[in-house]
C-alpha cells in the first residue's frame, strides 16, 4: 500500500511539474511573439552584425573579431538576442524551424550548399534580398541569390525575426 501511495504522490508531482513548465512555455512564447518584441530583437541582432562588417574570415573562428559563417551567426544571436545556436551551419539548419523564401523575415537564417543534407554556408537575412555573412572576403553584406551561392533552405530563429 505504501508503494502505491508513494507512486501516486510521485505521479502527482510529475504532472504538476509538467503543467507548470507547459504554462510557463506558453506565457514565454506569447511574450516573444509580439510585434514590438521581435522587431526590437531583430534590431539588436542586426546592430551586432553590422558592427562586425569588415571582420576577417578564418575557418572555425567564432569571434569576436574573426569569424567563419556559423561562428558569425552564433555570435550575433548570442550577443544580440541571448540565443544560443548550434556551432555548425548544418546543425543550425537541422535545429531550427524551416520557412520558405516567400515567407522569409529579417533575422532568418539562409543556408547554402549542395542540398539540405549538405549545407556548407549560412548567412543572416536583413531584408530586400540581402544578407550579412562571413565568407572568404570577411563579414560582408551581399545578395542572398548571388551567383556563387546555391540557397537550399531558410530557417527562423523565433526570437530574432522582425514582424514586418
Amino acid at each position: 500500500m505504501k508503494k502505491i501511495v508513494k507512486r501516486l504522490a510521485t505521479l502527482a508531482l510529475t504532472v504538476a511539474g509538467v503543467f507548470t513548465v507547459a504554462t510557463t512555455s506558453i506565457t514565454s512564447a506569447s511574450a516573444d511573439s509580439t510585434d514590438d518584441s521581435t522587431a526590437t530583437t531583430f534590431q539588436s541582432v542586426y546592430k551586432v552584425a553590422k558592427s562586425k562588417l569588415g571582420a576577417s574570415y578564418v575557418y572555425g573562428a567564432v569571434g569576436p573579431n574573426v569569424f567563419d559563417c556559423s561562428g558569425f551567426t552564433s555570435y550575433v544571436y548570442k550577443k544580440g538576442a541571448h540565443v544560443t545556436l548550434p556551432r555548425t551551419a548544418q546543425a543550425q539548419y537541422n535545429s531550427l524551424k524551416h520557412v520558405t523564401y516567400k515567407n522569409i523575415k529579417k533575422g532568418d537564417l539562409v543556408f547554402f550548399g549542395g542540398s539540405k543534407y549538405s549545407i556548407s554556408h549560412v548567412g543572416m537575412y536583413i531584408g530586400k534580398g540581402k544578407m550579412i555573412d562571413a565568407q572568404n572576403r570577411g563579414v560582408v553584406r551581399e545578395a542572398v541569390h548571388a551567383p556563387w551561392w546555391h540557397a537550399v533552405g531558410y530557417a527562423r530563429v523565433a526570437t530574432a525575426t522582425d514582424a514586418d
